[in-house]
């Protein structure tokens, strides 16, 4: 009896909850839903939606402030590598892009580049035009994010870009050339590639944010962040302006050492963090993508710092800390163009590739080929950027477009390397021929390169008239006094003897332009005797040459000799006093 009553009772309750529900059930299967519950499945799908938009917008407002955070890195990591007489300059070669460029960008290159596109060439859309008609709230078609925040976002992928084409010139160009160039540069260069290779159907007739407009996207040609519209096309136009300009003085006799790898090494990380959000940034919203796009980026660089670091101790004998920063930017390059594609194992296999060969390139092919690249942009950016291009199409597993639209599937097979291949040759010949002729007309109009006299004082005085290290008062001081007569020392520095040598038989204005002359770098090795002088040298007023350390007699003849290979038809003599 007792079980009747139990099995009566769970029968009860099972009527009570089920029968309601299963109603409900029916009501939905055959799309009879209530009003309120038709009011709170919406109300739920739009509180989805608006969650989606934050998080997406979130990701990509953090990842365009981390490739903005790369541009000073860049700076730093070229500002290292140079002189301490050019640091300066060479930190706002690259510093100015976000200034010309950033205006540049709203105002037309965004129009340009994925405005509705015609005939796969270049875009345009009159409502781009300093963003005029988009509207705050207005969503990028079949993505999560706002049409401002795809604008920051790529515009600064349009800013970083021309500022890396200044590591292969720098310590040689002039400013005023300089801006006027990255701006051509990026309506006739960049903007075009960001459209052949991105260009989607945003903003066209029937747009839907779905289908690829630019000719090498058509193709299937994959750049998932950059490898050609940035690094190859960076890298190419630097090896066209290194190849058209002269050389640097002195170069590659003269040794040219970094001023810095403190900020080299600072520099250099601030890319590799930045370039997260450069990569990660680049799947146009958060997710899985983002999420493979940051793992095979980590992976890359840290495998491409490793493998340069052990190819130059096994070839130089010593790792370096300017190896280890060139490394680990090697593989953050080569992994960018297939950083959303690829496992990150793959990443790890092309960093280490990258690592090696760019290594070989800078290493190797430069001296031997004798091409003055100064910070080694091409030999990093633009063998790196080609090798990743055609190394994403063989570990890539799946394409998926920026817009987040369908994806199609990619096996790594003959025919996808086929395709990378190409979109790598097209960049790299449309870079290198444009740049060429853009390079030769600033030349030809402008001067592009600096005069040797401005080369030889320095470019952070000459272009800037500032200093990139105020050393002390002594170095405010110094730019006071008229530059061709140096102070005299008060008192040797590290207390070596101290002594003077005069000249007679010459007079004092034709001595001091016959030592100018000896002091500026030249292709010709220095001779022995300028080479047991120079070291010891202090000061020179007038006749005199002051000296620290060495051995008194043998400079002093050393000097004579020097003065009367340059001035043979005087008479010298030289005496030593304390």
């Amino acid at each position: 009896m007792r079980t009747m009553r139990f099995l009566g009772c769970h029968l009860l309750v099972w009527l009570i909850l089920f029968v309601p529900t299963s109603s409900a059930l029916a009501q939905e299967s055959t799309g009879q839903l209530q009003p309120e519950s038709e009011g709170k499945l919406a109300e739920l799908q739009k509180g989805i939606d608006e969650a989606k938009v934050k998080g997406d917008t979130a990701w990509m407002l953090v990842s365009s402030g981390l490739v903005m955070l790369m541009v000073p890195g860049l700076a730093l990591f070229y500002g290292g590598m140079v002189r301490r007489k050019n640091v300066l300059a060479t930190m706002m070669q690259s510093m100015v892009a976000l200034a010309v460029v950033g205006v540049y960008w709203v105002a037309v290159g965004y129009c340009l580049a994925f405005g509705e596109s015609h005939g796969g060439l270049f875009g345009w859309s009159s409502r781009l035009l300093f963003l005029a008609g988009v509207q705050p709230d207005e969503l990028l078609l079949n993505t999560n994010m706002p049409i401002y925040v795809h604008v920051m976002f790529q515009g600064m992928f349009a800013i970083i870009t021309p500022a890396l084409i200044s590591g292969a010139v720098a310590e040689r160009i002039r400013f005023a050339p300089y801006c006027l160039f990255i701006l051509l540069w990026v309506t006739l260069v960049y903007c075009p590639l960001a459209h052949w290779v991105w260009g989607m159907n945003w903003f066209g007739p029937g747009a839907t944010g779905k289908d690829m407009v630019g000719w090498l996207g058509k193709l299937g040609a994959l750049d998932f962040a950059g490898g050609t519209v940035v690094h190859i096309a960076a890298g190419m136009s630097g090896l066209a302006a290194c190849l058209l300009l002269r050389k640097r003085l002195g170069y590659p006799e003269h040794a040219m050492h970094p001023n810095s790898m403190v900020l080299t090494l600072t520099g250099a990380g601030l890319l590799w963090f930045g370039w997260f959000g450069f990569n990660g940034g680049s799947a146009a919203g958060s997710g899985a993508l983002a999420a493979s796009a940051f793992a095979a980026t980590q992976a890359a660089a840290a495998a491409a710092a490793l493998s340069w670091l052990v190819v130059e101790w096994l070839h130089r004998g010593k790792p370096t800390a300017l190896g280890l920063a060139s490394g680990l930017v090697a593989g953050l390059v080569a992994v960018t163009p297939g950083s959303g594609y690829i496992y990150p194992w793959g990443g790890l296999v092309i960093g280490l590739g990258a690592g090696v060969v760019c290594y070989i390139s800078v290493a190797m092919v430069k001296p031997a080929l004798g091409y003055d690249d100064s910070l080694d942009a091409f030999g990093v950016h633009g063998v790196g950027g080609f090798l990743g291009a055609v190394l994403a199409g063989v570990f890539c597993f799946k394409a998926v477009n920026d817009a987040g639209a369908d994806g199609f599937v990619v096996d790594g097979s003959m025919g996808q390397v086929v395709k990378q291949v190409i979109g790598a040759v097209v960049a790299l010949v449309y870079a290198f021929g444009s740049s060429l002729v853009l390079i030769k007309l600033l030349d030809m109009c402008m001067g592009f390169a600096a005069k040797p006299e401005a080369e030889t004082e320095g470019l952070d005085q000459t272009e800037h008239g500032e200093t990139g290290f105020d050393l002390g008062p002594a170095l405010e001081q110094a730019t006071i006094i008229n530059g061709v007569e140096p102070r005299p020392a008060k008192k040797p520095p590290n207390g070596d003897k101290r002594f003077s040598v005069v000249v007679a038989g010459v007079e004092n204005g034709e001595l001091m332009h016959s030592w100018s002359e000896l002091c500026q770098p030249s292709e010709e090795p220095p001779s022995p005797e300028f080479m047991a002088v120079y070291p010891y040298v202090t000061t020179v007023q007038g006749n005199r040459f002051r000296f620290r350390g060495g051995e008194p007699e043998v400079l002093r003849a050393n000097l004579e000799r020097l003065l009367q290979k340059d001035l043979p038809k005087l008479s010298l003599r030289a005496r030593v006093e304390p």
